[in-house]
């Protein structure tokens, strides 16, 4: 087996997709083993230019998988540092675990913009302004 390294593949499909990975040319028909291949796209808007990351299999809870040559038009490697960082943060968002409770819903932490709760919130305001009412007298 060959080095890994990071790749855009163009698939016959039509597909680019961007990944890490690996050539297993050991066997009569080499392969190519890629580790959490995702869709990158270039998006232009009047705001500026953006990046849309999706994953290539949306509904596979894999994180490797197969191709055989005959089913890639061409590849390249990429040693773009803006795009490899894109795919790492991607990765590593994908891989944190989204916290749910017994019936299936999600937990809300503070990534997703949860602070406390609302009677916490508003003791903590009503002691802001209790405060400030004392620094005025």
């Amino acid at each position: 087996m060959g080095e890994e390294f990071y790749a855009i593949i163009k698939l016959v499909s039509g597909e680019e997709v961007f990944s890490l990975i690996m050539v297993d040319d050991e066997q009569e028909n080499p392969i190519i083993i890629m580790q959490n291949p995702v869709i990158i796209k270039m998006l232009h808007s009047p705001q500026g230019s953006f990046i849309k990351v999706k994953p290539w299999m949306e509904l596979s809870d894999e994180d490797f998988f197969m191709i055989r040559l005959d089913k890639v038009l061409t590849m390249t490697e990429s040693t773009n540092e803006k795009l490899i960082e894109v795919y790492n943060n991607y990765i590593s968002d994908d891989e944190s675990e989204i916290e749910m409770n017994s019936s299936g819903k999600v937990k809300p932490d503070s990534k997703m913009g949860y602070v406390s709760t609302v009677e916490d919130a508003r003791k903590h305001l009503e002691t802001l302004y209790k405060l400030k009412d004392i620094k005025e007298s």
